[in-house]
């Protein structure tokens, strides 16, 4: 357990500022995904929602996303060695800060507080959790995709831990999206510290900047001192509002799941997950209605992102690759000139009709309508891409997937994996849980990451020596 107090000398900022947080990639949300979610805020005293979220939540404000928060305590023991004002009077002044806090975030109303004792929400986990869980149900309704912003579970201070503990569960419970704010972590922790390294940023406008220092200054009884008497020292003094006075806000972030943990079977949900054979359904379907339906050939996103991928990759040619979901053929095509041999595969026939007249130049290039984990071609491979494709295989799949490939990689071949950062709405997996488990059921090392708001592009290196599966 992390011990520390406020009056500690703390991290500097400079230090925080040149360990790195601001190449932390974006958090994958742009405006139209944060207007159509809905946001439960959490707080375990008034300042709580402003120091970690302000600028977040002045961004929903702006793109007109629906938001509640819910404050847990008053405060009322932060100034515990206070002479001159009583834990009651503290509350009442911290609670009308709040309020009026809220109220400068275009959240008036959009309240409700629960009176725990401060210090003491780690007594009370079991009410916090059904409390949390009852309003996101409420909140969320039948269908909604909801997002709860609450403290980082390991933040250092009790309150906050607890109350990120019972968000935490209950996101992974609902399947919904959580984000998680830092507070006295920038406090205690150091840039060596490895918890901050798998975060995202949110980058934030001039506007919302404002509109979070003004929102700050609402928090009087913390940002200046209660009285020149002794105990009534400023709580929050300014080498550790610099924290927040970043460009951006840092969030752990965990992605909406259209199937909860615990909960990916048909008796629970009224659903299963999808398959592939359903994703081989579905793309059909589309690639029957338009030649190029996420427009490969004319986005410069994609183009772009075709040409960072090819570029990635560690070894200058290969032999023979393996291409899975090679929809209309547009990668395999810049693919062809790093391989003497190439293979693409996809399980809609409609795409791969498409894709054979793209690559009727090659002459190394064949291209097979595969369903896959079932259907898996012979032969072995110093090259695999897996773009895009991913999240349409349900978890079970994707686990034999990524054992075949073992089994097909020679030693020191290359796996590419190049997938989208937002939630896929429908599937069981996103992006990052599709990397994340092929680098745990792998164990290969990193050739190379790149992250940006929209994408990872990650290759593992398979070993020159056999590793044991696990």
């Amino acid at each position: 357990m992390v011990t520390f107090l406020h009056t500690d000398e703390g991290t500097d900022e400079s230090a925080w500022a040149g360990g790195g947080l601001a190449v932390l990639p974006e958090l994958p949300l742009g405006p139209q995904e944060l207007a159509a979610m809905k946001f439960l805020v959490l707080a375990a005293h008034p300042d709580d929602e402003t120091l970690g979220a302000g600028g977040l939540l002045a961004r929903l404000q702006t793109v007109g996303a629906e938001v509640d928060v819910l404050l847990f305590t008053a405060g009322e023991a932060s100034h515990p060695g206070s002479t001159t004002v009583s834990r009651e009077v503290l509350a009442a002044i911290r609670l009308a800060e709040f309020e009026a806090a809220l109220e400068c975030l275009g959240l008036k109303d959009r309240w409700r507080y629960h009176g725990l004792p401060d210090s003491g929400l780690a007594e009370h986990a079991g009410d916090i959790t059904r409390c949390i869980a009852e309003a996101a149900a409420g909140l969320a309704g039948p269908a909604g995709r909801l997002a709860i912003v609450a403290p980082y579970r390991a933040d250092g201070h009790g309150d906050h831990d607890a109350l990120g503990a019972a968000a935490a569960a209950v996101a992974a419970d609902g399947g919904y999206a959580l984000l998680e704010y830092p507070i006295w972590y920038w406090h205690w922790a150091v840039p060596e510290h490895p918890d901050w390294q798998s975060w995202v940023r949110l980058p934030l406008e001039p506007g919302e900047q404002s509109v979070k220092a003004r929102t700050l200054q609402e928090h009087t009884s913390q940002t200046r001192p209660l009285s020149p008497h002794p105990g009534d020292e400023v709580l929050l003094d300014e080498s550790f509002l610099r924290h927040f006075s970043r460009p951006f806000e840092t969030f752990a972030w965990t992605a909406p799941q259209e199937f909860p943990a615990g909960q990916q079977d048909a008796t629970a949900t009224g659903k299963a997950p999808r398959t592939s054979k359903e994703a081989q359904r579905i793309f059909d379907h589309v690639h029957s209605r338009e030649a190029d339906p996420w427009h490969y050939t004319t986005s410069w996103y994609e183009r772009r992102k075709r040409a960072l991928t090819v570029a990635a990759l560690p070894e200058e040619h290969y032999a023979s690759g393996l291409e899975i979901g090679c929809s209309i053929g547009t990668l395999t095509a810049d693919l062809a000139a790093r391989c003497t041999n190439l293979l693409a595969v996809d399980a809609s026939g409609a795409a791969l009709e498409r894709a054979v007249e793209r690559l009727a130049p090659f002459p190394g290039v064949a291209a097979r309508q595969l369903t896959l984990p079932g259907e898996w071609p012979d032969g072995s491979y110093d090259l695999v891409v897996m773009s895009e494709v991913g999240y349409y295989f349900a978890a079970y799949e994707l686990d034999v997937l990524l054992e075949r490939i073992r089994e097909s990689v020679v030693p020191g071949g290359t796996l590419l994996l190049c997938h989208w950062r937002h939630p896929i709405s429908g599937w069981e997996l996103d992006g990052e849980r599709v990397h994340a488990l092929a680098r745990d059921r792998l164990a290969w090392p990193a050739a190379g990451v790149y992250r940006e708001r929209d994408f990872l592009l990650e290759t593992l290196t398979a070993p020159k020596a056999s590793v044991p599966a696990h």
